[in-house]
This record gives C-alpha cells, sequence and structure tokens, in this order.
C-alpha cells in the first residue's frame, strides 16, 4: 500500500483543536480537503503530518506556533480613527472587519480594542500564537 509523499494530491478529514481542546474547524460535516502537497496551501505542521500515512489511516498531530500560524506580530495591530468607520457601525471586541489593500486584495482584521476616538484593529491570522492539533484521517491519494 502507497504511502504520502512530497507532491501528492491527497484528501484527507481533520478536525483542527486548540490546546485546551476546543474545536475551531472540522471536514466531518462536509467533504474531504483535497490537497496538492508543496504548494504552500497548509501550514507546514500539517503538511509534515500526513508525509507517510497510508490511506485509512488516522492519527493525531501536534503543531507547535512555529509550524502553524507563527507568533502573534505586534506590527500587524493598527490604529483606526472612528470617524474612518460606517456611521451606523458600532465596533465591539472580537467584530471582524475587512479592507481592500492597496493592490486591490481583501485583507481581514479583528477588532482588539475599542477606545473613545479610535478602534485597534488585528491583521494576524485568528489563530497565530497558538499550538494547534489535529486528527486527521486519510481518504484517499490521487
Amino acid at each position: 500500500m502507497s504511502a504520502v509523499k512530497e507532491n501528492d494530491t491527497v484528501r484527507v478529514h481533520y478536525t483542527g483543536k486548540l490546546s485546551n481542546g476546543q474545536v475551531f474547524d472540522s471536514s466531518l460535516e462536509r467533504e474531504p480537503l483535497e490537497v496538492t502537497l508543496g504548494q504552500g496551501m497548509l501550514i507546514p505542521g500539517f503538511e509534515k503530518g500526513m508525509i507517510a500515512m497510508k490511506v485509512n489511516e488516522k492519527k493525531t498531530i501536534n503543531i507547535p506556533v512555529a509550524e502553524a500560524y507563527g507568533e502573534v506580530q505586534k506590527e500587524l495591530f493598527y490604529d483606526v480613527k472612528k470617524e474612518q468607520l460606517p456611521p451606523e457601525m458600532t465596533p465591539e471586541v472580537g467584530m471582524g472587519l475587512a479592507s481592500r489593500g492597496e493592490d486591490g486584495r481583501e485583507i481581514q482584521f479583528r477588532v482588539a480594542e475599542v477606545l473613545e476616538d479610535h478602534i485597534v484593529v488585528d491583521a494576524n491570522h485568528p489563530l497565530a500564537g497558538q499550538d494547534l492539533i489535529f486528527d486527521l484521517e486519510l481518504v484517499e491519494i490521487k
């Protein structure tokens, strides 16, 4: 039986959890994730964890911050004056916001702090700074 190697296209079911056990994403209620390894579409620890798996194999992998979404970067926090927000918006901590960069790409932010005259937004990935745990089940190697 063959095993997963670099550049294989695979289908995998996964459940992603934080170190406290809280589930943040799962494919179990939908189609398995299909991805070609080595193309930078997955966090490095997830790809590494699939190498050498065989079809129908299940395993749990622990991914440290450095192989997940990295550390929280302080330079990705920005102050935004409330007058720059739409007048009907009432910002709340945790609220998601989006903006367009100079190149036209959409940038996702979360409100980190609400102050009297401005808000602080965070452009870090929501899972930055966290070790992650994934339960994997390899469904297919294409």
